[in-house]
């Protein structure tokens, strides 16, 4: 690694950046969802990629169209008996590929990432793989979405599947807890 490669690694370390999960190499370029329309609505988060910046459980995610190439994005989770809230936006960068998506969060800080939609059948489940890459390694991100709190095996082992084709570390998936009685009215 040069200078620059070990001040970066170093400067996302101390940034909260040990939760992620760094791999080497650059990110791969997996398939995306075919003929891919914004998938609107109330999702649930059921397994994650681990992250510094999501820890809470009963986490939710709300999409409202804003315009045809913009979805206003709420994320919500509850962390140690409190809500947090995210706003943000979801934005088709080039709309011959429209699954391939860039979200950016601001509420404290500007986060900004890749969002491809890998695979979704828009009524019950919904895969999302984000990653970038820093030289010789490569941070990633996943989340598995349900559009009610739990998912079949059957389909989370599926969506499983194509996250270990594209040579993510599926048993650092994490489970999100979906606590009915901490549901609250409105999520």
């Amino acid at each position: 690694m040069n200078a620059v490669q070990i001040l970066t690694l170093t400067m996302l370390l101390a940034a909260g950046g040990g939760a992620q999960l760094f791999k080497s190499g650059k990110c791969p370029d997996p398939a995306v969802q075919y003929n891919f329309d914004p998938y609107l609505g109330k999702w649930f988060e059921i397994q994650k990629l681990p992250s510094a910046f999501q820890k809470g459980q009963c986490a939710t995610s709300d999409y409202i169209l804003q315009s045809p190439r913009v979805v206003r994005v709420l994320n919500r989770e509850l962390d140690d008996g409190t809500v947090r809230s995210a706003f943000g936006t979801v934005e088709v960068k080039d709309p011959a590929e429209p699954a391939k998506l860039e979200v950016t969060f601001s509420d404290v800080i500007l986060l900004r990432g890749s969002y491809w939609l890998l695979s979704t059948d828009y009524d019950s489940y919904a895969l999302v793989y984000s990653c970038k890459s820093y030289g010789l390694f490569h941070v990633e991100l996943a989340w598995i979405l349900s559009r009610q709190p739990t998912l079949p095996k059957d389909i989370t082992e599926y969506l499983l599947s194509i996250l270990s084709s594209i040579g993510v570390s599926v048993d650092k998936m994490v489970s999100t807890i979906q606590d009915e009685a901490n549901l609250r009215p409105g999520w």
